[in-house]
């Protein structure tokens, strides 16, 4: 039976399962990626290896994510979001089952790093695409609900894969949560694809080049991975922007567990620093959301300014001395990272269209694996150099204002009215380009 296709955007229905999909991706996926931390001095004393060396691990699983992103992307949309996500799951659970057997860094670069990273990466594009396409009116509000699940997932796995530590060692616990991994094949299912109108408007329509080409491999990698994205401004100031802050961003998330131990607290208060901070960023991700969809500011400016708090926070950390204030920086700093990380993939279809978001997303999280992928190890490297993590934080700190300020560059930042920004999104999308348009005359104030 043929499918139907929506003239407009469901903003709920089968969607809701959809975002539900999402939150127990994130929670597998970015939650887990959080609380690695937990595992880090491990590593380092079972290895008799630098903080650097050792931080390359999670570095290079978050970049590996990023950096195949556009594969997920071609992928879901030629096979369809469902086998895609199956496929990477399984792939991540053998990353993880192969690294509990680990004997070398590198032995874990390439199973925890490369492995589960690909697999990663074949999970979060299309779910991240797929909820863009179920919802305009409510998209910052279901993306919100969505990355919920990385902050409840923060807060359970940190003490969680501390007490799986304990009882059955760093071995016994990447098993089990090889184990875990295989529930993203189940969140899967409930991926129902959706066509739109604008797809067939740009499958009608087709790229000029690719005519032109016809068979030729360079028109062929042109039409499957949208390289065109690279020439449109608003897309490449945007993830300029956010490639600098992502080199703070999980910063924290890395570092906050040995940050605390090196200030004398015990093992289990260090990974409750984490769960502290997962629950004010689940807070966070619900209130950001709700406060995009009324439309009071443009989501870019709203995303400016968690940019700007989020890389205070960061400045501030080392302030904390003591158990209670490092509870109340982790708080903050949960709060106004869970904030910000809700538009990140919010903003994106204003800026591109709905009808390229799934390859716009792929090759925005491409280029953002370059942040990911120096943060972390530039930090430990840091704390080698100084003895703490003071100079780690204050630096990603400054990563995260500098990609605040790049955002000024982007087309229309300057424009304070909501309706243009309607204005923009519903003309990218009917166009399916992504080109973009002067703000008339009367919005200009």
């Amino acid at each position: 039976m043929a499918q139907a296709v929506f003239s407009e955007l469901p903003d709920g229905g089968w969607g809701w399962m959809v975002v539900l999909a999402g939150f127990l991706n994130n929670s597998l996926l970015v939650g887990v990626t959080r609380s690695l931390g937990v595992f880090f001095t491990h590593f380092t004393e079972y290895f008799q290896e630098s903080s650097s060396r050792v931080s390359w691990i999670t570095s290079i699983a978050m970049a590996t994510q990023q950096f195949a992103s556009p594969v997920g992307s071609v992928f879901g949309t030629h096979y369809g979001a469902r086998p895609v996500v199956m496929v990477g799951g399984v792939l991540a659970s053998l990353g993880m089952l192969t690294a509990s057997f680990g004997k070398s860094l590198l032995h874990m670069y390439l199973s925890m790093g490369l492995l589960t990273g690909f697999g990663w990466a074949l999970v979060f594009t299309p779910t991240m695409a797929m909820i863009s396409r179920y919802f305009k009116r409510r998209r910052a509000l279901a993306t919100g609900l969505a990355f919920t699940g990385v902050g409840i997932g923060s807060f359970v796995f940190s003490p969680l894969f501390q007490l799986l530590i304990d009882e059955y060692g760093w071995r016994g616990a990447l098993q089990i949560l090889s184990a875990m991994m295989l529930n993203l094949c189940v969140c899967a299912a409930l991926l129902r694809p959706i066509t739109l109108r604008e797809d067939l408007l740009v499958a009608s329509r087709g790229h000029p080049d690719d005519r032109k080409k016809g068979t030729e491999c360079w028109g062929k990698v042109t039409s499957a991975f949208d390289l065109t994205l690279i020439l449109h401004r608003g897309f490449m100031v945007y993830t300029f922007a956010l490639t600098l802050m992502t080199t703070g961003y999980f910063v924290p998330y890395v570092h906050l567990v040995a940050h605390g131990k090196n200030l004398g607290l015990s093992e289990y208060e260090a990974a409750f620093l984490l769960s502290v901070t997962a629950i004010s960023d689940t807070v966070a991700r619900l209130f950001s959301g709700w406060v995009a969809d009324l439309k009071l500011i443009r989501t870019i400016h709203m995303l400016f300014l968690w940019s700007v708090l989020t890389g205070l926070s960061l400045f501030l950390i080392p302030v904390g001395q003591t158990y209670s204030s490092l509870m109340g920086l982790g708080l903050f700093y949960g709060f106004c990272a869970g904030a910000l990380a809700t538009l990140f993939f919010s903003t994106l279809p204003d800026i591109v269209g709905i009808g390229r978001i799934l390859n716009a997303t792929g090759l925005f999280l491409m280029l953002l694996s370059i942040g990911g992928l120096l943060g972390p190890p530039l930090s430990g490297f840091l704390e080698d150099l100084t003895g703490s993590y003071t100079v780690s934080f204050m630096t990603a700190g400054g990563f995260i204002l500098a990609g605040s300020l790049v955002l000024l560059f982007l087309p229309s930042f300057f424009v304070c009215s909501t309706t243009f920004s309607e204005r923009q999104t519903a003309s990218t999308e009917g166009n399916g380009r992504g080109e973009e348009h002067p703000a008339p005359e009367n919005d200009k104030s």
